[in-house]
């Protein structure tokens, strides 16, 4: 079992890139959301979430936060979650990389400690893919200085490349029907 379980069987149908798409940009910290690591480790939410509480003291501010109302209500428009009945009743708890480590060591099953190390890598492949954008960005400012008073038409090329590179901001939310 410990075998298979390192080989990934134990995420099921969780890749590593379905890993990357629970990974959010919220307050300017990379996190997940409590919902969706209890999934991961086959735990109810209300059970981690019980486990952390236990400990709070492993779980300073820059671990885990509580999401604000509003910062709830942008997520949960994103995704088209209803209001409906059985819902939460409180704003999710998210916990950074850091915090995500640490829930290893509160929950204490094997489980846990492996489904963190597929998390971990799934951080450090966010974190290389930035490092590239940045080192990419660096590298197109030095073309574009060299070559930018060449010809209009390089601006052009380096604008369109600069477009596609920019970050993607929040989803602005749009009223059904119009």
């Amino acid at each position: 079992m410990a075998q298979a379980l390192q080989n990934g069987a134990y995420m099921g149908n969780i890749s590593n890139q379905g890993l990357k798409q629970k990974i959010y940009f919220i307050r300017g910290h990379r996190v997940m959301l409590d919902s969706d690591l209890a999934g991961l480790y086959q735990v109810p939410t209300f059970r981690l979430n019980e486990h952390v509480k236990r400990n709070r003291g492993r779980f300073p501010g820059d671990f885990m936060f509580q999401l604000t109302p509003e910062e709830h209500e942008c997520l949960r428009s994103q995704f088209a979650i209803s209001k409906g009945r059985g819902g939460r009743r409180y704003p999710p708890f998210v916990f950074t990389e850091q915090g995500v480590a640490m829930l290893s060591s509160v929950l204490n099953s094997e489980r846990a400690v492996l489904v963190n190390i597929e998390i971990m890598r799934a951080f450090v492949m966010i974190r290389e893919v930035m490092l590239g954008n940045r080192e990419l960005t660096q590298r197109l400012t030095e073309l574009e200085r060299k070559y930018g008073d060449h010809d209009a038409q390089f601006k052009v090329v380096f604008d369109a490349i600069r477009e596609i590179m920019a970050p993607v901001g929040p989803l602005k939310k749009r009223r059904i029907g119009i």
